[in-house]
């Protein structure tokens, strides 16, 4: 499995942007679709963007549409996640996951290969 280490969390005021890192140990990062996951005080993590191995795909939920981007570099073995236009909905701790698979990022949570220890993310208004 690949060991996955989250950075770039932090406080920002609303409007503002962020951009989380995940850095991927082993040999084998590009074998893996990666994903970013976030869980809000008293809510179930949920998925907000994922991206193919090849970096070729990327999928983005509704809610962060057009706000989020994740984008992998497979030399570097890291997946970001660039936040603009930050809303304090947007506050959570995100994690990034790591599975085999594209669909089962998208849609199993409780079926990934490896997860980050997370990184807090807090938006103020």
């Amino acid at each position: 499995q690949v060991q996955l280490v989250e950075s770039g969390g932090g406080l920002v005021q609303a409007g503002g942007s962020l951009r989380l890192s995940c850095a991927a140990s082993g040999r084998t990062f590009s074998s893996y679709a990666m994903g970013w996951f976030r869980q809000a005080p008293g809510k179930e993590r949920e998925f907000v963007a994922a991206i193919s191995r090849s970096g070729g795909i990327r999928y983005h939920v509704d809610s962060v549409k057009g706000r989020f981007t994740i984008t992998r570099d497979n030399v570097k073995s890291t997946v970001s996640l660039q936040m603009n236009s930050l809303k304090p909905d947007d506050t959570a701790v995100y994690y990034c996951a790591a599975s085999r698979d594209f669909e089962t990022m998208k849609t199993q949570i409780d079926q990934l290969d490896s997860w980050g220890q997370g990184t807090q993310v807090t938006v103020s208004s």
